[in-house]
């Protein structure tokens, strides 16, 4: 029997887990726009948010296979728009964590009052999650053209992508 996949809130305790799948996603420079050079510590300073948002991981069983934070994009007037950012092992790529975690930051997002959410900087070449997010009522708004160094293709565009809720 396996055992199925929760998505649950992430504690200090869950970083060292967490640590690997950020670390391998970071040094990869396929997807996100951070520092591969970013250490442990800084990594968990920004990954880790503060309430009112939210960081959790997806587990099954005692394994974490993925994590997502979630937070206001902006402050004040712009307080009403969710964002976030989801990273999944890439053992467990295509596996439905990645899923199961968006579906859980778009009811997060609902429960807390947001009026859509918005995805600053998903890469073109990041066709798995584009097309994740379209599957679930994302559009694209818009692409900063070659914002986006990638380690093979090079200059690729960055796109907004928005979900009205």
């Amino acid at each position: 029997m396996s055992l199925e996949l929760t998505v649950r809130e992430a504690g200090e305790e869950d970083w060292p887990r967490i640590w690997p799948i950020v670390h391998d996603v970071i040094t990869e420079q396929q997807t996100f726009a951070y520092d591969p050079e970013m250490t442990s510590a800084e990594a968990e300073r920004s990954w880790l948010v503060p309430a009112p948002g939210r960081t959790v991981v997806a587990v099954r069983g005692d394994e974490v296979l993925g994590t997502a934070n979630m937070y206001a994009n902006r402050p004040g007037p712009g307080n009403h728009v969710a964002s976030g950012s989801l990273m999944v092992a890439r053992t467990a790529r295509g596996a439905g964590v990645g899923r199961a975690l968006v579906s859980d930051l778009i009811a997060w997002a609902r429960r807390a009052g947001f009026a859509a959410i918005q995805f600053n900087a998903v890469a073109e070449t990041n066709g798995t999650a584009i097309r994740l997010y379209e599957s679930l009522g994302f559009v694209t708004l818009g692409v900063a053209p070659g914002a986006f160094r990638h380690p093979v293709a090079g200059r690729v565009g960055l796109r907004i992508m928005w979900l009205e809720l």
